[in-house]
């Protein structure tokens, strides 16, 4: 059986950072100056949006998508949409036989089935929720 790769988004990533300051930038020019050239107006806001797009639908690119920073992260495996975590609500991960489990200092579970997942993506997202929860 093939095994599928997790596509791991560190939140620090300097090209998606620019892309969203060039948004950004172009939204911020369009509602604030006046160009005598309606057309600018037109390509600004379609490129300010374009790249709004581009950045906010990066995780729906792919099927199994880690995005995180240092406060929390959303995974989505396996399932259109995923979930979101909070480093500091996480008490303990327990990973066994194709599962991760996060329990929650309040108690809830998440279960997160991993079977057909690469063993080093595994070990990395668990490695990842370890280490900025400090479980």
């Amino acid at each position: 059986m093939i095994m599928k790769r997790i596509h791991f988004d560190n939140m620090k990533d300097k090209k998606m950072i620019a892309i969203l300051a060039i948004s950004i930038t172009c939204l911020l020019l369009v509602l604030f100056f006046e160009f005598k050239n309606p057309k600018i107006y037109k390509y600004l806001s379609v490129l300010g949006f374009s790249l709004q797009v581009i950045y906010l639908s990066k995780m729906f690119w792919y099927k199994n998508y880690v995005q995180w920073n240092k406060k929390g992260m959303n995974i989505r495996i396996k399932y259109f949409v995923g979930k979101s975590i909070r480093f500091n609500e996480v008490k303990t991960t327990i990973l066994d036989d194709k599962t991760l489990t996060i329990t929650k200092k309040d108690r809830s579970k998440i279960h997160i089935d991993l079977s057909n997942i690469e063993h080093e993506d595994v070990n990395k997202l668990n490695e990842i929720i370890k280490n900025y929860s400090f479980v």
